[in-house]
């Protein structure tokens, strides 16, 4: 690299990297775009992507703005990386589809972001002579511009043919994230503890928040935010030794009423607290956090 390559800072200009790729974005969602920029940032360019609704094309203009919107299969012919970012369901079609047309493949990564498969969906491109990659950023993205920044430190999920492992991570590196390998018998299993913490999560806090506010409380999130902090912050460093509250100290009475009351007011309710409670006191009691007689009296306490 010669000196005229330098910025006045000193710091290596990422266009003058080796090793520069060509990226295709299928599919410029908030996710595919996200990992746009970030290839970007890490001295790669992004030369064209799909974009069929009006606001994936304007996510391109504002995000992508040196990429060419194309179809897939002309996504696919100007790129050595492609990132098929399109939704769970719709990705085998897609990767048949592409397979189908006679789509140049020969040669080049392509690289699928579901959380639910592993590389084998991707099986008609590898046949093709495509290298095949699962790259799962475990993060929401909002669209926002901040979705880039979300990735510096996450986690993703990879998945790929053995030789291909050091490109997989090597890459989520480039992105600034975590690569951690999962086998590909295990990905649904993978995704779908992704799916129940996080998903399920934001159903319950806002089933709280709906709650609260029924119990005459105006400003729930307010009052909810810093017990549910410390609660998720406990789960995280303690696992089951940071649950408190009546189940973990066997008052059935209180449970009891809580089922009376939520019974009254919404079923739903009812029915979700009882499903997680069963499963909190099952847990509790293994970790011998829960006298067998009070899981008892839990248990007939939560009897439907």
């Amino acid at each position: 690299m010669n000196a005229s390559a330098m910025p006045d800072s000193g710091t290596p200009d990422p266009a003058d990297r080796p090793a520069r790729l060509s990226v295709g974005v299928v599919g410029a969602g908030r996710v595919g775009t996200a990992l746009g920029v970030a290839l970007g940032r890490a001295g790669h360019r992004v030369v064209a992507a799909s974009a069929v609704s009006e606001a994936s094309r304007a996510r391109v203009e504002e995000r992508l703005p040196d990429a060419e919107v194309a179809d897939p299969r002309d996504v696919v012919a100007a790129s050595e990386l492609v990132l098929l970012t399109v939704p769970d369901d719709a990705l085998p079609e897609l990767a048949a589809g592409l397979a189908a047309t006679g789509t140049p493949l020969e040669g080049r990564l392509v690289a699928h972001t579901s959380g639910r498969y592993g590389a084998a969906v991707l099986n008609p491109l590898t046949e093709a002579g495509a290298l095949p990659l699962a790259l799962h950023p475990v993060m929401t993205f909002t669209g926002r511009p901040d979705d880039v920044n979300r990735l510096t430190g996450i986690s993703f999920g990879v998945t790929s043919p053995e030789p291909l492992r050091p490109v997989a991570e090597a890459l989520v590196l480039e992105m600034g994230g975590e690569p951690v390998w999962i086998a590909e018998e295990r990905r649904p299993l993978y995704h779908a503890a992704l799916a129940s913490g996080a998903n399920h999560l934001v159903t319950l806090v806002v089933e709280a928040m709906d709650l609260l506010r029924r119990a005459g409380v105006d400003e729930p999130g307010r009052m909810l935010g810093p017990l549910l902090g410390a609660a998720l912050d406990n789960a995280l460093r303690l696992g089951i030794d940071g649950l408190t509250g009546p189940v973990a100290r066997g008052d059935a009475g209180t449970v009891a009423d809580h089922v009376d009351e939520l019974g009254r007011i919404s079923p739903e309710s009812r029915r979700a607290y009882v499903a997680l409670a069963r499963l909190t006191a099952d847990r509790a009691l293994a970790a011998g956090r829960l006298k067998p007689e009070d899981a008892e009296r839990l248990l007939e306490a939560l009897a439907d």
